[in-house]
Order: structure tokens, then C-alpha cells, then sequence
């Protein structure tokens, strides 16, 4: 079977553009491991990571602490099935730090 790749995929269509070039192997590698709905999770947390960061911009650190609990535990689910985390691992992380200082 052909490896899946934005041409052939709408998921990795629409990634390609706004996602980072590591979460966008990531997403391609589960995807071609037939694991679309752990690359759907992947996306979800990369959309939590970025409105988490904008909320810190923002000052808002109330909600970008309420938001972290989300992220780990959408990470460790990730980590459960096997998928690679140690990107998203090191983006939780980078929060953690910009929220304490």
C-alpha cells in the first residue's frame, strides 16, 4: 500500500499548513502507521499548546493553568497508545516554564 501523504489525505491536507514540521511528521508517520485517530488527538493537543501560549501572552494565567491538565492528560493518552511524545513532552514543558516566571 502507498504511504499516505498530504496529496492523499484530507487530515495531512489540511496539517500541512498549520501545523510545525515536527507535529507534521508526527501526524504523518501515525497516519501511515493507520492511526488517524491518534493523529486527530495530536492535533488537538497542538491546538491547546497554542491557545494555552496565547493565553500566557495575554496574561491570562488562570486560564492557561486550567488548560495544562488538558494537555498532559491528552499527551499520557498519546503516550499510552504508543505514539511518540517527546515534541509534545517538550512543548508542555515550555508552558510549565512560561507560566511559573
Amino acid at each position: 500500500m502507498a504511504k499516505k501523504s498530504a496529496r492523499n489525505n484530507d487530515l495531512l491536507k489540511e496539517a500541512k499548513s498549520k501545523a510545525s514540521p515536527q507535529i507534521y511528521a508526527l501526524l504523518i508517520n501515525l497516519i501511515n502507521q493507520d492511526r488517524e485517530d491518534l493523529a486527530e488527538l495530536v492535533l488537538k493537543v497542538d491546538y491547546l499548546v497554542e491557545y494555552t501560549n496565547t493565553c500566557i501572552r495575554q496574561k491570562d494565567l488562570d486560564e492557561a493553568k486550567d488548560c495544562l491538565p488538558k494537555v498532559k492528560s491528552r499527551i499520557d493518552t498519546l503516550k499510552n497508545e504508543g505514539a511518540d511524545t517527546d515534541y509534545l513532552y517538550y512543548l508542555y514543558e515550555g508552558l510549565i516554564k512560561k507560566i511559573n516566571n
